[in-house]
């Protein structure tokens, strides 16, 4: 048997086609009794639109493109949640690339999405140069989400307030009395955002001798090597503040490796507030960057933008907060030894 069609659903409501089309769409120029005929008859035929037809007569997909840094990093998830939540509302759905696999693969996914003519593009975390980004952006409405890059023509920008929440970690160390301070940087323009931002702290507070910054990778074992060379120095860090709870929780393995106890000889703070952070065995206190308010923001700028693709673009920057929980702690008065 063949699926029903729309014309079908017209014959068993008593109606025209294009009166089947308005419901179908939501329209509010139908009458009650009329849709609630028209429904009726789409329930009794299990009738269910035809997206490729739609898509050519509305000329447009009722897709967003989301292109994403790294799908391995779990701060992502809560915000594609808030995007995801925020774009089903109004009945568009996500297709989802890995910017990793673009890396490794030598190929750019954005073309792909430019190819599927997708009604929006979102960029999620800070990805590499690409032309292909530039050109996809000329064309169709973008929005970055959770980075300050990359900056173009006419693209809004949704991310969290990277030198504020840099300033919370710091001045929480600081408050609670430690003064030999370090910090594991991230990459790009956030990593250079939050690196500077800890730095200012430390001068305000005359501490810029006390601190020190190590490279980061973004990484588990990116944090553990800096975390490594930090402890390898002749004066230890008594608190770090790392990029991200990733690299968090590799400075986290280093310290216990070397025999020391996390808040006791070591406080740690991390950033992004991800599910690792709230697992009872780590318990890290760290900065919560609103990624599910930063998702939500972010597709109502993309769908700001589809309605109006040459309006001036924007940076928004969500508010951070502090969760403060079991990895700091005011500083030992003595240092034990380190394993060799």
């Amino acid at each position: 048997m063949r699926p029903p069609t729309i014309r079908d659903v017209a014959e068993r409501a008593g109606v025209s086609k294009s009166l089947v089309s308005l419901v179908l769409r939501g329209s509010d120029q139908v009458r009650p009794e009329r849709r609630q005929a028209v429904l009726a008859a789409v329930e009794e035929l299990g009738y269910r639109p035809n997206a490729a037809a739609r898509s050519l007569s509305e000329r447009r997909t009722r897709s967003v493109g989301v292109l994403l840094h790294d799908m391995r990093n779990p701060w992502f998830v809560e915000l594609l949640d808030g995007l995801n939540s925020r774009l089903h509302d109004s009945g568009l759905r996500m297709l989802l690339a890995d910017g990793h696999l673009n890396r490794r693969l030598g190929d750019d996914l954005t073309r792909t999405f430019t190819e599927l003519r997708v009604d929006g593009l979102i960029a999620v975390g800070t990805l590499p140069p690409s032309e292909a980004l530039r050109a996809a952006a000329a064309q169709i409405p973008t929005v970055v989400a959770g980075a300050r890059e990359p900056v173009l023509p006419r693209v809004d920008i949704v991310a969290n307030d990277d030198e504020h929440g840099a300033r919370l970690a710091t001045e929480h160390l600081i408050g609670l009395g430690h003064r030999r301070i370090a910090h594991i940087a991230g990459q790009g323009v956030v990593g250079e955002l939050r690196r500077r931002s800890f730095e200012t702290v430390m001068r305000e507070h005359a501490l810029t001798g006390l601190a020190s910054v190590e490279q980061g990778d973004l990484t588990e074992e990116g944090g553990y090597r800096a975390m490594v060379r930090l402890l390898s120095a002749p004066q230890r860090p008594s608190a770090v503040f790392a990029f991200n709870d990733i690299a968090c929780v590799g400075a986290l393995s280093a310290a216990e490796e070397s025999g020391l106890q996390v808040p006791r000889d070591l406080s740690l703070v991390g950033y992004d507030n991800t599910y690792l952070s709230r697992l009872r065995h780590l318990w890290l206190t760290t900065v919560d960057n609103a990624s599910h308010d930063v998702g939500r923001r972010a597709a109502q700028h993309l769908l700001d933008r589809i309605t109006d693709p040459a309006r001036p673009s924007e940076t928004v920057l969500a508010p951070p907060t502090l969760e403060v929980r079991g990895t700091t702690a005011p500083p030992s008065t003595t240092y034990p030894a380190l394993h060799p």
